[in-house]
């Protein structure tokens, strides 16, 4: 496969999974908002940051949802907004168009201007924010699920596996250090009601609720909520179900080009890393120190990645 083929579907792979992702922590940023006394915690800034766009707003101003929507959802100079992923993920796909299935490209093709007529003013965006974040989820699982039934299991499928999984466990990451160093500032309301609405609101943000009381049954402790986004093996979009498609991948990878590089080594690390640490040893002693090592993990995980297929 030509490099600028494997980096558009890797690159196509990472921005449907991000403009998912920002939908899913705007849904969270409104259950957080419906909290008692959330317009004194200014709880929008802590999904700006999730999303990479704190610079967007200036350290002393209160976010509105409004505000929030217009800058993750509907500035197209934004690279993070959905609608700018959305764009840059068409745009990769017609780079390759003849490396996609019909119904792959169909799936990111039609209504792909949907964002664009969008009226911005406070009323309509309130009333149309819900319905444009559940049709931005449904572009994203219409694409995997076409790309599922669909694409042949060779070289394409690979680096778009590995692509979309190195997206989604940077998200679960930072909003993880999110959770703990922005929702959450003060520490005599840990374990309290907010607390645990907080808490909780993470596992909604990533479709984890029901997975995790399957687990736990019901008992939403953080240590817990943290080990199962993190550690589990099961869940999509835990850290060590992610590290684990990834480090397939590159295996696959390595068995079709007969070449390993460096990035099977950080992912062989990392999954090394996770597979040693054991249940609530990560809170005990230290969430963010974890979540700051994964991140810089991760980062350079995809710049190794970059660097061995010549992206």
């Amino acid at each position: 496969m030509l490099s600028r083929t494997a980096e558009n579907l890797y690159w196509m792979s990472r921005y449907i999974e991000r403009a998912e992702s920002v939908a899913r922590l705007m849904e969270m940023g409104q259950r957080m908002a419906m909290l008692p006394g959330a317009g004194e915690r200014d709880e929008w800034r802590s999904v700006v940051a999730s999303c990479g766009c704190s610079d967007l707003f200036g350290p002393g101003e209160r976010i509105s949802e409004v505000q929030a929507a217009r800058a993750l959802v509907l500035d197209p100079e934004n690279p993070n907004s959905i609608r700018s992923c959305l764009a840059q993920a068409r745009a990769n796909a017609k780079a390759v168009r003849t490396a996609l299935t019909r119904e792959m490209w169909e799936s990111l093709n039609d209504g792909w201007r949907r964002l664009e007529g969008v009226d911005d003013t406070a009323a309509s965006l309130r009333r149309e924010l819900p319905e444009l974040l559940d049709w931005t989820k449904r572009r994203a699982n219409l694409l995997r699920g076409a790309a599922q039934t669909s694409m042949l299991r060779n070289d394409g499928w690979d680096f778009m596996r590995i692509g979309g999984c190195v997206e989604r466990a940077d998200m679960t990451l930072r909003l993880l250090d999110v959770k703990y160093f922005v929702l959450l500032p003060e520490t005599d309301v840990v374990g309290g009601g907010r607390d645990h609405h907080q808490w909780t609101s993470v596992l909604h943000a990533t479709s984890a609720t029901r997975a995790f009381h399957h687990v736990y049954r019901g008992d939403y402790a953080p240590w817990q909520i943290t080990d199962f986004l993190l550690l589990n093996r099961k869940f999509p979009r835990s850290l060590s179900y992610c590290y684990r498609q990834i480090l397939s991948g590159l295996n696959s990878l390595e068995r079709e080009y007969g070449d390993r590089h460096a990035c099977h080594d950080t992912a062989r690390a990392m999954m090394d890393r996770l597979e040693g640490v054991a249940m609530g040893e990560v809170f005990q002693q230290g969430l963010h120190e974890f979540v700051s090592e994964a991140l810089g993990v991760n980062a350079r995980l995809s710049g190794e990645i970059s660097r061995a297929y010549h992206f």
